[in-house]
């Protein structure tokens, strides 16, 4: 990648430090979508392994810890909530890279299914966990700045309706996480295609 640096002769050489892509191309993603891309997986592997774990609490009594977890699951499901917006905002502002061209129809179709099914997914966790909340007249607190207004009014059939509801969402995320994961590895190691490689930083010229 030449970057404008010249030898004493006035010959262009190659900087060995790559420049740093803000915005998507046909061949990569750009280093926002990164960013936001790697902070999200970080985000909601915290919060199915946290969802997971509190379930498996039995829900007998005054838990302080069960109630504890609870409250940093909301907190972070408005992060969650939040990056995923801002996700789908840059995405839709932003070229897609070209999938790898080896790749058969059917596995482009499957990989732009999969796609859409996580965003409905991250969309609809949260909102379904803000659902639950309102139900239950339980405010939910952003970073304990301020709380959102409840969607509904309390409700204890729709609170466990939609703690069903969450429920099932949550393994479907997981499900999700898996398939993509195993077919972004699958990718890197087996085929050893541009697929994952063009999710992660840029390295040398």
């Amino acid at each position: 990648m030449s970057t404008g640096l010249r030898t004493l002769r006035g010959e262009p050489i190659d900087d060995p430090v790559p420049r740093m892509q803000i915005l998507n191309n046909e061949q990569r993603y750009g280093t926002v979508a990164m960013v936001i891309h790697w902070s999200m997986a970080v985000l909601l592997i915290v919060l199915v392994a946290l969802g997971l774990y509190m379930v498996s609490l039995p829900d007998v009594g005054f838990d302080t810890r069960k109630i504890a977890l609870i409250l940093y699951h909301k907190e972070l499901g408005v992060l969650a909530f939040a990056l995923v917006a801002l996700r789908w905002v840059w995405r839709l502002g932003n070229v897609l890279p070209h999938l790898a061209e080896n790749l058969p129809d059917w596995q482009k179709l499957t990989a732009r299914f999969v796609h859409l099914c996580f965003y409905a997914l991250m969309f609809a966790m949260p909102i379904t966990g803000w659902l639950m909340s309102s139900a239950a007249g339980i405010p939910v607190s952003v970073l304990g700045s301020f709380q959102l207004p409840d969607l509904i009014g309390h409700d204890d059939v729709l609170f466990r309706a939609f703690v069903e509801i969450h429920r099932w969402l949550g393994y479907a995320l997981t499900t999700c996480i898996l398939v993509h994961t195993g077919a972004a590895l699958s990718h890197h190691l087996i085929f050893k295609d541009e697929t994952l490689r063009k999710m992660l930083p840029r390295i040398g010229s």
